[in-house]
């Protein structure tokens, strides 16, 4: 029988994601610093025993190793060229791991500067930049796009344009990243969670998440409900993610250290599936043992 499609899949209940890419390259002996996204490139193997991680852990859909395979990003390590050839073996290699059982996301990040005239990026070229970066990634074959860890509005703005316009009919996700402060949850560049979320659906995304930021789980399950209020003010139709961080990053000798559990994960994606989103996975500092008891936690 012929798998459904990521869209059918999604709209039919408890769908899990993957984890943080990032903080399983460098548990595997990754310098920190180097490209990951070239990772693909040149340790392929790496790269595929984390996604098959996170599928045994229960993950129904991985995010491709190229968040930072734009041509800004990878320009800062000396691979702006290597654009096509580098989302195309991480579509590649997800669908290796994945095989027809289950899906390829093709992962999107942000440029790492900004637009004219706070940043020196012009619209243009970022548009092409990710234009580049999702063509390739639909040519590869993914089931969806992700665009994520998004600020400014923006920028997020083309990146979704460029993703709807090469995905097809294929589904694409949003997300953007919040910490909270005195006046409640803005990104780092001020956007609020109400003015996140009119955009991306005005821009025409299937799924509307946020991911990562400096945020305590219990905030991160307010956050859920939040996102999940102005989503349903805005669209019956649309739906919503989470991809929390393993709860608020503790600073020890210059490096970010997360000290919460599986258990204590899989308790807060509880109460975030309980707020109304069915799709959850994890950021930075959740690994296969996260995964392993959201995915239980969702699926009781």
């Amino acid at each position: 029988m012929a798998r459904m499609s990521l869209r059918e899949r999604i709209a039919q209940g408890a769908f899990v994601l993957d984890g943080a890419m990032g903080t399983q390259l460098f548990a595997r002996g990754v310098e920190v610093g180097k490209c990951n996204d070239y990772l693909n490139i040149e340790s392929p193997d790496i790269v595929c025993d984390i996604h098959r991680a996170y599928l045994e852990a229960g993950s129904d859909a991985v995010l491709t190793n190229t968040f930072g395979a734009n041509r800004f990003t990878l320009g800062r390590h000396g691979y702006a060229d290597a654009v096509v050839r580098i989302n195309s073996a991480g579509a590649e290699i997800a669908r290796q791991a994945t095989g027809n059982q289950n899906y390829v996301l093709g992962d999107i990040g942000p440029s790492g500067d900004f637009l004219e005239p706070v940043g020196t990026l012009k619209a243009g070229e970022l548009e092409q930049a990710f234009a580049e970066q999702a063509e390739a990634l639909v040519d590869a074959g993914v089931d969806g796009l992700t665009v994520q860890t998004m600020t400014a509005l923006d920028e997020a703005s083309i990146a979704i344009a460029a993703a709807r316009s090469a995905a097809g009919d294929l589904p694409v996700f949003a997300s953007m990243s919040f910490d909270k402060g005195a006046d409640g949850f803005r990104t780092m560049m001020g956007v609020d969670v109400a003015s996140a979320v009119a955009k991306m659906v005005a821009c025409g995304v299937d799924v509307v998440g946020f991911n990562c930021g400096t945020t305590t789980l219990d905030e991160y399950v307010e956050l859920a409900e939040k996102l999940v209020a102005a989503v349903r003010r805005m669209s019956e139709s649309v739906l919503v993610f989470a991809e929390p961080n393993a709860g608020k990053p503790e600073l020890i000798d210059g490096q970010a250290v997360y000290r919460v559990s599986p258990a204590q994960f899989a308790a807060a994606v509880k109460r975030i599936q309980l707020a109304g989103i069915s799709i959850i996975g994890g950021c930075c500092g959740t690994g296969p043992e996260h995964i392993k008891a959201a995915a239980k936690a969702l699926r009781e």
